[in-house]
Order: C-alpha cells, then sequence, then structure tokens
C-alpha cells in the first residue's frame, strides 16, 4: 500500500497556485506566438526553408540556456529565476512583434531571447513544481504539465480569433509579453522559499557545483528514459493527424480528430496519472504507461482501420502523458542537486523535440510517414528498460513510491 502523505501545509498550498499559473502562463505564451508565425512568415516573405532557419533560433537558444540553467537556479532560486526569464522572454516576444517591421535579423534575435528565457525559465518551474510537490506530500507534476497544455490551448485559440479578427501581430503578441512580464513575476511572489539546503559530507565542489550532474548515471538515465518519453510525445504532436491522412487515405477533418484525441488522452492523463503513482509507485507505473504507448503506437500503424487507429492515438497520448513530467520529478527527488539534475535532464529531454521532426520527415520520404513512426516503438523499449533510473533516491522523502 501507498505510504500516506504528509498534510499540506498553507505555503505550500499558495505555491502550487503559482506554480499552476506560471506553467498555464508559458503554455499561454508560446502558443500564442505559434498562432501567428504564418503571418510572421508572409510578413518577412521568407520561403519554408528559411522560416525554419529563422524558428530554429528559437531552438538554439533553449539548448544553450538549459545547460547552464542549474547554475542559475542555484544561483538566483526559482522565484527569482523564473522572474528574469519571463522578463527576458517577454523582450525577446516584444523585439519578434516590433522588429518582424524591419526584416528577418531582429525576428531571429528575438526568438534567441525567448528561446534562451523559455529553456531556464522551464527548468526553475519545474524544480520549484518538484519541491511544492513534495511539500503538498502528492503527487502533481503531471497537472502543473497539464496546467501548460491547457494554456497552450487557449493561447491557440484566442490566437484564432486574433486571427480572425485582423488584430495585427505586433499588437498581439506585445499585449502577450506586457501579460508575461506582469503575470509571471507577480505569481512567482507565493512560491515557495529558496530552500535551505542541509549539510553533506561530500566535498563542496561537488554539492555547489551543478555541472557535475552531467556524470551521473542516474541522471543520464532518466535524461534517457525523458528524451525517449519527450520523442513519443513530440512524434504525435507533430506527425499523427499527417501520418492519418496520408496513411489511411482519410479527409484532414479526421487528421485533426486523431490529433486532438491524442491531446485530449494526453492531458486527462497528466490531470488523472498522479493519482495512479500514488497508488502503485512511480516505476510500474512509467513501464505500464510506456507499453501502453507501444501498443497504441502498433494499433495506430498497423490497425488497417479508422477507428482502430484512432482507439490507437488515445492509447498513444495516454502512455506518453506521464513520462516527461514525471522525470523531472525523479531528477529533483533531492532537493541539494535538483536544479542541476533537473537542467541535466531537461538538456537531454528537448533533444528529442529538436531532432523528432527531421527524422521522421527524413523516414516519411522513403517509407511514408506512418510506417516512418514505427522509429518512436524502439525508443518506447528503451523506455521500459530504463525506467528504474525514475525510482526514489534510497532514504529520500519522497512522495508516490508504493510501499510494500
Amino acid at each position: 500500500m501507498a505510504a500516506s502523505p504528509p498534510a499540506a501545509d498553507p505555503v505550500s498550498r499558495a505555491a502550487k497556485w503559482a506554480v499552476y499559473i506560471v506553467f498555464t502562463t508559458n503554455g499561454f505564451v508560446l502558443a500564442s506566438f505559434a498562432s501567428r508565425i504564418p503571418q510572421l512568415r508572409d510578413g518577412l516573405g521568407v520561403t519554408p526553408a528559411g522560416l525554419g532557419l529563422i524558428l530554429l533560433s528559437a531552438a538554439i537558444g533553449s539548448l544553450i540556456a538549459m545547460p547552464l540553467s542549474g547554475m542559475v537556479v542555484t544561483r538566483l532560486a526559482e522565484a527569482r529565476t523564473v522572474t528574469v526569464m519571463s522578463l527576458i522572454l517577454a523582450v525577446g516576444l516584444a523585439t519578434v512583434a516590433v522588429g518582424s517591421r524591419f526584416g528577418a535579423l531582429p525576428v531571429v534575435l528575438g526568438l534567441f531571447l525567448l528561446g534562451f528565457g523559455n529553456g531556464t525559465w522551464d527548468v526553475a518551474m519545474n524544480v520549484q513544481g518538484a519541491r511544492v510537490e513534495q511539500g503538498l506530500g502528492r503527487v502533481i507534476m503531471a497537472r502543473f504539465h497539464a496546467a501548460f497544455s491547457l494554456g497552450t490551448v487557449i493561447g491557440a485559440l484566442i490566437g484564432t480569433g486574433m486571427v480572425a479578427l485582423q488584430v495585427p501581430v505586433t499588437v498581439h503578441l506585445l499585449a502577450v509579453a506586457v501579460l508575461a512580464a506582469v503575470v509571471v513575476p507577480t505569481a512567482v511572489r507565493r512560491f515557495l522559499p529558496a530552500a535551505v539546503l542541509p549539510a553533506s559530507s561530500e566535498p563542496k565542489s561537488r554539492r555547489s557545483h551543478p555541472l557535475a550532474a552531467w556524470l551521473e548515471l542516474r541522471t543520464v538515465l532518466i535524461g534517457l528514459f525523458v528524451l525517449c518519453m519527450a520523442f513519443t510525445e513530440g512524434t504525435g504532436n507533430d506527425w499523427l493527424a499527417v501520418a492519418t491522412i496520408d496513411g489511411y487515405k482519410a479527409a484532414p477533418a479526421l487528421g485533426s480528430f486523431a490529433f486532438a484525441v491524442f491531446v485530449a488522452a494526453m492531458t486527462g492523463g497528466r490531470w488523472f496519472g498522479p493519482g495512479l503513482i500514488d497508488r502503485f509507485g512511480r516505476v510500474p507505473v512509467l513501464r505500464a504507461s510506456a507499453l501502453a504507448a507501444l501498443v497504441g503506437l502498433m494499433l495506430v500503424v498497423f490497425g488497417h482501420a479508422i477507428p482502430i487507429a484512432i482507439f490507437g492515438a488515445a492509447l498513444w497520448g495516454l502512455g506518453a502523458a506521464l513520462g516527461f513530467p514525471t522525470g523531472m520529478s525523479a531528477a529533483a527527488d533531492d532537493p541539494l542537486r535538483a536544479a542541476g539534475r533537473v537542467s541535466v535532464v531537461a538538456s537531454i529531454g528537448y533533444l528529442a523535440f529538436l531532432a523528432g521532426p527531421p527524422l521522421i520527415g527524413f523516414l516519411g520520404d522513403r517509407v511514408g510517414v506512418l510506417h516512418a513512426l514505427t522509429v518512436t516503438a524502439g525508443l518506447l523499449a528503451v523506455a521500459i528498460l530504463v525506467a528504474g533510473a525514475c525510482r526514489p533516491l534510497a532514504g529520500s522523502s519522497i512522495v508516490g513510491e508504493a510501499k510494500a
């Protein structure tokens, strides 16, 4: 049976809502930008290849920021880090909004700042989320990520409305930048205060240097697990609709419906999945999740009928739901090294979002997008094998692990 969680204190409860707001705002801001990419492309007059290179600057910003974010969070703590990085992101978004009138170069600079700010913001809010989770005594990290998904839905819907109303890109994105610069610094005032770390018998150099986490086998294996699950999630997001349309000769509406089923299942899994972790433990649920995603993926690829593929999409989404957020929780088990370890895991995991789309596209040109999805099956098998690395550390007071 699962261990009884300790009673949550009021400070942790207040911090929980602050983290919800920060995750939701992050998703809202990113989706708001994404909703206006077509108008930015048209305004800049670039080709699809040119647009891809421009957007790559945001990914480069994130990839530079994430390996360094552990040191930043360790020095500034989560609240100050999120504040500073949300302001950098807001400046980047404002630069994109205004700079798009003057050519591609200001947009590239703005997107680099947006990616850099978002990369460290992401790590810091996950570290705070893990601390709140421990303070509450129950697993809720996946629900924070569900809040991010909710923010993306809100941002996409409002963005669609802005396009329909012909609101200029500059006005829309400037308003979003101002919103982020106001809401996030206000919300983080309710974050848990900087952790007071206990004394340790280990050398100070290893305790205080977040880059040491790159040499820890457990942390790297958690990163590998997160990479596999992030690839699974990202492949569904990017390619499921296309695979359904091309592979099953389906109408575009059916492709969109398959994607909607996948996203809805994943969001539901993130909201309700933490209860399963509380009851059965972290590792068994993660292995079952990866197996469910694998079965769902195979049904999509080899189901030979739209209803079977749609059911497979739901199972795939449910299976992909818990991998990324629970991996972040596992990386943050030890508060002494949470910032550095989450930074490492996020850096490894986000490689999937960068490499996944072109890899599936390359294979899709040769075997078709539907069958190209099978490469994900190999990564899910790896995820099942290495999920044991996410087991709570011995002697740690971590929630979400069933006791015999």
